[in-house]
C-alpha cells in the first residue's frame, strides 16, 4: 500500500535568517527532516515552490491542501511559506508540524503553542544532535493525526468545516513525474547543453509544466552556460514564474554573457525599480556594468568608459547599502574605486566596514575560499601587511578550483597596474601573493 505523503515546505541551498546567520537547509532537509519523515512510516515530497520565487500553481496548493501530512520550515521567516501553512490550516485540523532553528529571529506568531520543533544547528549552519531531533520530529508527526487540532483555527472555531472529499486522482503520479524530469535535467546537466535541450523537448508545452521543473531548465542552461537558451526560455515560461526576482536577475546575468551589456542593465535596473533595492540584483548590475568597462578598455575605446566605472561603482556600493554582511559587492566597490584615476578618496572610509563584514562572517564558522581572498584583496588595497600574508595563507588553503586563485590573481593585478600607472609603491608582499595565488591556480588545489 502507498505510503501517506509528507509535504515538506523549506527554502533551498544556504538561505539567511533575519539574523543574518546562513544556514545550510539542503542538509537540514537531508540530514534532518527526510529520515524523520520516513521514520513516521511516511514518503518525503518537497515543494518546489521556494526554488521557483514563491510562485503557488493549481498542483501547489492541490499539494498543500490534499498531502496527508505537512512540514514547514519557518527559519527564514519567508512570506510564500507563511502563506503555505495559513491554506493548510484553513482547510486541515491536523497534521502541519512547524520546525525553525533554534535563535532565529522573531516569528509574527508562537510556534511553540502550535508543538513546532526547534532544531539546532551549528555555526557553519548544518544541523546538530541530529538523532535527537529526528527522534522528536518523529514523534510529532505520528502524534500529529490525534489529539487536539494543531490548526489554530480548528482550536478556536471547532465547528469550522474540513476540507472534505478524496485527493486528486492523479496526485500522486504528477509527483513521480516532477522527480522524474529532475533527475533527467540532473543528469543532463553532467552531459552538456544539448542533453538539457534534449530533457526541454520532453517537457512539451511549458505552460503546463510546473514551475519547479521549468526554473531547473532554466538553471540547467545556465550550468551548461548556454545563455542564449536561458533568453529564450525566459520569454516563453509562464508570465508569472519569469517575473520572479531569481528569473530576472539571472536573465540580467545571461544577456551580460552574451554580449547584450545594455539590456542586461535595463532589466536589472527595471527590476530594482519593481522590488527595490537588493545586494544580490545590485550585485550581479555591478558586474555587468564592470563587464562593460573592461570590454571598452580592451576594445582601446576610451570614450564612455569612465561613465561605465563610475556606474559600476555606485552599483556595488548601493549593493553593499542594502545589506552590511554582504561584503561582495563591498569589496567590488572598494577595489573599483581603487582603480580610478585618481583614486575615489571614499574607498578608506569603506574598507573597515567591508573587513568588518568578512570578519563576521568568517566568525560565524561560514567562511569559505572567498571570504578568505576577500580579506587578502581588502589586505592590499589597505596596505596592511600583516593582515595581508595571514588572509594569503588562508587562502591557499581553502583553494578548491583553479579558476578560484586565478581570479583572485586578476583583481590584485589590476590593482597593482592602476598603481603603477600612478607611480605608488607596490608593497613586495603583495607581488609575492600575486605570484603565490598563480602558483595554486596552476595547482588547481589547496596548498600542500
Amino acid at each position: 500500500m502507498d505510503q501517506p505523503l509528507c509535504l515538506i515546505v523549506m527554502p533551498f541551498g544556504r538561505r539567511k535568517d533575519a539574523t543574518g546567520r546562513s544556514v545550510d537547509f539542503d542538509a537540514v532537509y537531508e540530514r534532518l527532516v527526510v529520515p524523520a519523515v520516513r521514520a513516521a512510516g511516511l514518503e518525503p515530497v518537497r515543494a518546489e515552490d521556494a526554488r521557483s520565487g514563491g510562485v503557488l500553481q493549481g498542483h501547489s496548493y492541490q499539494r498543500i491542501m490534499h498531502c496527508d501530512y505537512l512540514v514547514a520550515d519557518l527559519t527564514t521567516a519567508n512570506a510564500s511559506v507563511y502563506y503555505q501553512v495559513g491554506v493548510r490550516h484553513a482547510v486541515r485540523p491536523h497534521a502541519t508540524v512547524l520546525i525553525l532553528a533554534a535563535k532565529s529571529a522573531q516569528i509574527p506568531f508562537d510556534p511553540d503553542r502550535l508543538q513546532g520543533v526547534r532544531y539546532r544547528v551549528s555555526a557553519q549552519g548544518l544541523p546538530e544532535h541530529e538523532a535527537r531531533y529526528r527522534a522528536l520530529l518523529t514523534e510529532r508527526l505520528v502524534a500529529s493525526r490525534q489529539g487536539p487540532p494543531d490548526s489554530p483555527l480548528f482550536q478556536t472555531v471547532p465547528d469550522h468545516p474540513a476540507l472534505a472529499g478524496t485527493p486528486p486522482a492523479d496526485l500522486r503520479d504528477n509527483l513521480q513525474r516532477s522527480v522524474e524530469l529532475r533527475q533527467r535535467l540532473a543528469q543532463a546537466r553532467c552531459q552538456g547543453g544539448e542533453a538539457v535541450r534534449e530533457v526541454e523537448r520532453q517537457l512539451g508545452d511549458l505552460a503546463r509544466c510546473e514551475s519547479g521543473v521549468v526554473m531547473e531548465l532554466f538553471l540547467s542552461y545556465r550550468a551548461v552556460n548556454w545563455w542564449n537558451e536561458m533568453i529564450d526560455l525566459s520569454k516563453r515560461m509562464p508570465p508569472d514564474l519569469a517575473a520572479t526576482v531569481l528569473v530576472q536577475e539571472q536573465l540580467g546575468l545571461a544577456l551580460s554573457r552574451s554580449g547584450r551589456g545594455e539590456e542586461a542593465e535595463n532589466v536589472l535596473r527595471d527590476l530594482i525599480y519593481r522590488r527595490g533595492a537588493c545586494s544580490e540584483t545590485y550585485g550581479i548590475l555591478g558586474r555587468v556594468l564592470k563587464d562593460r568597462w573592461e570590454a571598452a578598455l580592451n576594445d582601446g575605446e576610451k570614450k564612455g568608459t569612465k561613465d561605465l566605472l563610475d556606474r559600476a561603482i555606485d552599483a556595488y556600493l548601493k549593493g553593499f547599502e542594502a545589506d552590511w554582511r554582504d561584503a561582495y559587492p563591498g569589496v567590488n566597490a572598494v577595489t573599483l574605486m581603487e582603480l580610478k584615476e585618481p583614486p575615489d578618496p571614499r574607498r578608506r572610509e569603506i574598507l573597515p566596514v567591508v573587513f568588518y563584514a568578512v570578519e563576521q562572517r568568517i566568525r560565524s564558522g561560514a567562511a569559505d575560499y572567498w571570504d578568505y581572498s576577500t580579506l587578502l584583496e581588502l589586505a592590499v588595497l589597505g596596505r596592511d601587511e600583516a593582515k595581508g600574508i595571514d588572509a594569503l595563507g588562508r587562502t591557499l588553503a581553502w583553494v578548491r578550483a583553479a579558476w578560484e586563485p586565478k581570479t583572485t590573481a586578476r583583481n590584485l593585478r589590476l590593482i597593482r597596474e592602476a598603481r603603477q600607472r600612478r607611480e605608488a609603491e607596490i608593497p613586495p608582499w603583495s607581488e609575492r601573493a600575486e605570484a603565490e595565488l598563480l602558483k595554486a591556480a596552476e595547482r588547481g588545489t589547496a596548498r600542500p
